[in-house]
């Protein structure tokens, strides 16, 4: 009976497969990327804006004893920069607490999409101080500054963009109303609606 021969010498080794761990490290690592670069930016600090609110209600009360338009708009400047501290520290803390990146993914398209429009303000603010015009002044600062966080709000949660479009219609208002009414409709803006909206976001998204 004639014997078989298997040339060992002509099998061919199938190439290694690579570790199922590496391969599963890679998915992860991809399906991690993905949700970064298209999720909501939920590191919005409601607790953040609530300081800002009393900031701005605190700021109201000391702006409306300026004897200038110069040093009204001075003191509210002054709340501007304590505000944005303090929703930013807060947003940074409550980022660390849920693992969300802040400079990359939504939360760097968050931060893209809120600074122009903060900026076009900060830019116009001497201008419209010069034509001697409160109403025009609260009326940009809240337009421009709901504009951004209605843009900002795109990436995250629902309430948010909502609450930038509160925002703009107050600033809207405050170009119609009377110059006296200007400082009211920045309490209203800055300080009411951050304290309600705040006081929301924190109670329905944590911190």
């Amino acid at each position: 009976m004639p014997t078989l021969r298997i040339d060992t010498a002509r099998r061919r080794t199938p190439p290694e497969a690579p570790a199922l761990s590496d391969r599963a490290f890679d998915n992860l690592r991809y399906i991690r990327e993905t949700m970064e670069r298209a999720g909501a930016f939920t590191a919005v600090s409601g607790s953040g804006l609530v300081m800002a609110g009393v900031v701005a209600l605190v700021a109201g009360a000391v702006a409306s004893q300026q004897p200038s338009l110069r040093s009204w708009a001075a003191t509210w400047i002054a709340a501007a920069l304590l505000a944005i501290a303090a929703v930013a520290l807060s947003s940074v803390r409550k980022a660390r607490a849920l693992g969300v990146p802040l400079v990359s993914g939504p939360g760097r398209k968050f931060a893209l999409a809120v600074a122009p429009p903060l900026l076009a303000g900060a830019l116009l603010t001497p201008v419209l101080v010069d034509v001697g015009r409160a109403d025009l002044v609260a009326g940009a600062w809240l337009l421009l500054y709901g504009a951004g966080v209605v843009a900002g709000g795109a990436l995250s949660v629902r309430i948010v963009p909502f609450f930038g479009g509160c925002v703009m219609a107050l600033g809207a208002a405050a170009l119609l109303a009377p110059a006296g009414a200007a400082n009211w409709f920045m309490l209203a803006g800055f300080g009411v609606l951050h304290v309600a909206f705040g006081w929301t976001i924190a109670r329905r998204h944590g911190g």
